[in-house]
């Protein structure tokens, strides 16, 4: 079992304040693993692994029933995301139009491989499935916009409002 001190290892008081709020209101509640995930991964933006052991500690569950539902879901990170989010849709459709001449596009300008965010935090880059838009083909997520028909010559475009914002 976790102490203490091994499971507040790598939180900050602040972000241990968040957790102990969110856990607080939510912990009697059905499903609170998942209802507590939310919340935090909406107002921290991550759950790393010293926060899914205080999670457990806290909700008196294993550890690895946190881990499997962070690891599970697509929605939960374990790392800590840019201001801004562009996924590339690598579903077929978008594939076959463009999408790795797209990433690669990306990564020269940024210069940082998809799955990893800017040093500046301004932008993480991410690859999706299918996003449900193949008539649109080659898509991209922009937050939570879905631009389409995107093409390598007007990307530079997108990416440079977003690393300017």
């Amino acid at each position: 079992m976790f102490t203490a001190s091994t499971v507040d290892t790598g939180l900050c008081e602040n972000k241990r304040a968040i957790l102990d709020e969110i856990i607080t209101a939510n912990q009697a509640r059905q499903g609170a693993v998942m209802v507590v995930l939310n919340e935090i991964q909406s107002k921290v933006g991550f759950v790393s692994e010293p926060m899914q052991q205080y999670i457990a500690h806290r909700l008196h569950v294993p550890v690895s029933l946190v881990h499997g539902v962070v690891t599970f879901y697509s929605f939960f990170t374990t790392q800590p995301r840019g201001k801004h989010t562009v996924k590339f849709c690598m579903g077929t459709a978008c594939y076959v139009g463009g999408m790795p001449q797209l990433m690669e596009k990306a990564k020269q300008m940024t210069g940082i491989e998809v799955g990893g965010t800017t040093l500046d935090g301004k932008l993480t880059m991410e690859v999706c499935r299918c996003v449900g838009a193949c008539s649109q083909a080659p898509v991209v997520a922009v937050d939570d916009e879905v631009v389409g028909r995107i093409r390598p010559n007007k990307f530079p475009q997108v990416l440079k409002k977003l690393m300017e914002d």
